[in-house]
């Protein structure tokens, strides 16, 4: 049984020790991919800003409030907000799949292994007592 043990803990090290640069540059590449689009969605406002100055002076002069327009670009920065936590939340999903796949695979071979064990002994101990049963019915 700690034979089992061990070895069941080497593959999880072993499978550890091979996908964690796999998940380090995951993680680096993911960061700058959010850097990347925070830059963009700067970029966005900005020049969305900017577009929008001219149009925004006559909104302010007339009947229309300015708090509509805070509004729809406070949610148009929340909606964004919620696409980067989502993208992060899938990443970090992604990150564990790729780290528990081959560890629930390889378990799953050993735990399959111990059931064809299992079915073997099972097997061979109703062999014997039917054995044993044909011999006493022989006897008499």
């Amino acid at each position: 049984m700690k034979a089992k043990l061990l070895n069941v803990l080497t593959v999880c090290v072993v499978t550890l020790v091979v996908l964690s640069p796999e998940l380090v540059v995951f993680g680096i590449i993911w960061e700058r991919h959010l850097e990347l689009v925070k830059s963009q969605n700067l970029a966005y406002q900005v020049d969305h800003t900017i577009t929008d100055a001219p149009a925004l002076a006559p909104q302010i002069e007339g009947t229309h409030s300015p708090q509509t327009s805070i509004q729809s670009s406070d949610r148009n920065v929340v909606h964004q907000m919620l696409t980067v936590a989502e993208q992060y939340k899938f990443a970090t999903i992604l990150q564990w799949f790729f780290l528990l796949t081959p560890i629930c695979v390889g378990l799953g071979i050993l735990f399959y292994d111990r059931y064809l064990v299992h079915r073997a002994a099972v097997l061979k101990e109703q062999v014997e007592m039917l054995e044993r049963l044909w011999h006493q019915s022989i006897e008499q």
